[in-house]
């Protein structure tokens, strides 16, 4: 039998099987590349470098997201009369932690949006009617003590006698200023129309005196947020307020099923305002819910829900122009973070680790109501736990066969088939 290869001497046997081939430079490497490499690249793989790091374990705005009940609230044993969501981010004052949110005790559950019309002064119309604002307090941010209402609803006709509800938390030169949604109307009468208001208090346990005035107005009729400002979201950036909102726009009163959701951004000199509209707004164009907190030298931005861009980090160096920095999934619903640079007009934000949430549509059918919960996470320039970056996290079968077809949908599918089967 012939050999494969001529006879060479040995150091030049060992020397063709030792030396493998160069790669070619003009190929992607199997080594990642810590910079975009100079070379042809897809758009894919050129975008990769757009993020703070090609890898999404190594990229400070990616990160998985942990759950855990809280421990010291009560829901009426379930029957949908009594709801906690929507809290604030949580504040830390003289070694306990702070947080305010919506409140609803009710004598009966909520009846409907649709069916608004048909509510009174004790029959709510949504989650978020008839609502006060309450706050607690924890020294561990697992188990709290409801301490009681912080803001009520003020009486008729007065800004937010209906209702108040989602509010956010800002510290400002020695005092404290809760922005919360401010309802005369049951929610579902026209849309979820409301504007934003404040209330201050020289401690975090009040007493907190409201303005009882909008803090910012809408945009004019035809403008995309001409009807309603809702969760209030107040960061102290450039020794200014920076007050992020949200308004569902192409909806009211009459294509609701076309709405889209935008974020936008009022600066103010004093909590009070007046806000000045930034003129790029709106400044995110997805998020249902979502989170601000300083991040590097600019703000980062959580999105949940609604638009092409939900369920992404993103980042703005100037807080105004947000790139996507990461896609998420399980983030947390209205969630509000920890975050201790929040107000310190910081130029190196350290990220966020922890906050609240809430979760919607808990208990039987027809006694719905909200529960908070709390959130773990690694959204941090320091990197505290590697194991949330792990981006590969499976979900059990039934979760996903928790999202199933309904009887609609299964009546439509046997009808294509039926057609399908006929031809």
């Amino acid at each position: 039998m012939k050999s494969p290869l001529p006879l060479l001497p040995a150091f030049l046997l060992v020397l063709f099987f030792a030396v493998p081939c160069s790669a070619d430079a003009s190929v992607f490497p199997h080594k990642m590349p810590t910079g975009r490499p100079d070379i042809p690249l897809s758009s894919a793989a050129d975008r990769m470098f757009d993020y703070l790091a090609p890898r999404a374990q190594d990229n400070p705005l990616f990160s998985q997201f942990k759950y855990t009940r809280l421990q010291g609230f009560d829901y009426a044993n379930g029957d949908g009369t009594v709801s906690r969501r929507d809290p604030s981010r949580p504040i830390l004052v003289d070694g306990s932690y702070y947080i305010y949110y919506t409140k609803r005790d009710t004598i009966v559950p909520p009846i409907g949006s649709h069916r608004a019309a048909e509510a009174t002064d004790e029959i709510p119309s949504t989650d978020w009617d008839l609502c006060e604002i309450w706050y607690a307090t924890s020294t561990d941010g697992f188990t709290w003590k409801e301490q009681g209402v912080a803001v009520p609803r003020p009486p008729q006709p007065e800004l937010g006698w209906r209702s108040v509800s989602t509010p956010d938390v800002l510290v400002w030169q020695g005092k404290y200023y809760l922005y919360y949604q401010a309802f005369n109307e049951p929610s579902g009468t026209k849309g979820d129309w409301c504007p934003v208001t404040v209330s201050w208090a020289d401690s975090p346990t009040g007493p907190w005196t409201p303005i009882g005035k909008q803090v910012m107005e809408f945009g004019q009729k035809g403008e995309w947020d001409q009807d309603a400002q809702h969760d209030p979201q107040p960061l102290v950036r450039d020794g200014k307020i920076h007050l992020y909102y949200k308004a569902a726009y192409n909806k009211w009163p009459d294509i609701r099923d076309q709405y889209a959701v935008g974020n936008g951004l009022g600066i103010a000199d004093h909590p009070f305002g007046p806000f000045a509209k930034h003129p790029l707004n709106p400044v995110v164009n997805s998020g249902h819910e979502t989170i601000y907190f300083p991040f590097k030298e600019g703000i980062a931005t959580i999105l949940l829900k609604d638009g092409n861009e939900r369920s992404t980090v993103q980042y703005a160096a100037d807080g105004v122009n947000f790139e996507i920095a990461s896609v998420i999934s399980l983030g947390p619903n209205a969630g509000a973070p920890y975050s201790p640079d929040a107000f310190t007009d910081t130029k190196d934000g350290r990220g966020i680790s922890w906050g609240l949430s809430h979760f919607v549509g808990v208990g039987e059918p027809g006694k719905r109501y909200s529960i908070m919960a709390r959130f773990d996470c690694d959204l941090t320039v320091d990197g505290q736990d590697p194991s949330l970056k792990n981006s590969r996290v499976g979900l059990p079968p039934e979760v996903y066969f928790n999202q199933g077809l309904s009887a609609s949908q299964r009546a439509l599918i046997a009808t294509q088939n039926d057609q399908e089967l006929s031809r």
